[in-house]
């Protein structure tokens, strides 16, 4: 199903005290006992393009005009997308349920040859406009995490890791792309589950 544009009938604005809170309480999708961020660093900041690298290798054409829906409507109702500092829960007309909106998640991760990496967790179409737009979006910068939950994908390698990333037209990716470089075998266990502290936030895509 193709992007349609959606109208914000409301939007309700939460502290950084309650992100950061919520945040504290999600859990592994595969292990509900498992809280990665419980004891992590979390701070809501922005950091220059050259410090934060994707994982995702491609960008659909229809969650970009997505993010460039969300960020009109919202500046009807005087906010900004990318300058959040706690969340958001909105109702738009395509919905019966609210939905929760979070800053993009931004996780530091020590790669194999002792980087320290800036990862997109999740938000990454909303970087995508934000880069787009010459803007430097607030992030939540996830640090010290424990060393058995790292990031489910490899950051993209190289120079200009966001010159690596694919358009994609509508919202079907094609079966031969490769969409991240998973770190293991059942990747799902590395992934972090946001809907078990807030409100349909999104999930895994299929299986990869």
């Amino acid at each position: 199903m193709s992007f349609s544009p959606f109208k914000i009938i409301k939007a309700h604005l939460h502290s950084e005290a309650e992100l950061l809170a919520g945040l504290r309480k999600v859990t592994m999708l595969k292990d509900r006992e498992a809280q990665p961020y419980a004891n992590a660093s979390l701070s809501v900041t922005t950091l220059p393009w050259s410090e934060i690298r994707p994982a995702q290798r491609y960008a659909l054409v229809d969650g970009l005009a997505k993010v460039h829906c969300l960020e009109w409507e919202l500046a009807k109702q005087g906010l900004d997308l990318f300058a959040l500092t706690g969340y958001l829960t909105i109702w738009t007309d395509q919905s019966a349920e609210p939905i929760d909106l979070l800053p993009p998640i931004v996780e530091t991760i020590k790669e194999a040859d002792g980087s320290l990496v800036n990862i997109i967790n999740d938000g990454m179409h909303r970087m995508y406009v934000a880069r787009l737009e010459w803007r430097l979006p607030k992030i939540v910068l996830v640090q010290n995490l424990p060393h058995q939950y790292p990031y489910y994908a490899y950051p993209i390698p190289g120079d200009n890791p966001w010159d690596a990333i694919t358009m994609v037209e509508g919202d079907i990716i094609p079966a031969n792309l490769i969409k991240k470089w998973h770190r293991q075998e059942d990747n799902k266990r590395l992934y972090r589950d946001f809907n078990s502290a807030f409100q349909n936030v999104g999930g895994p895509r299929g299986q990869g």
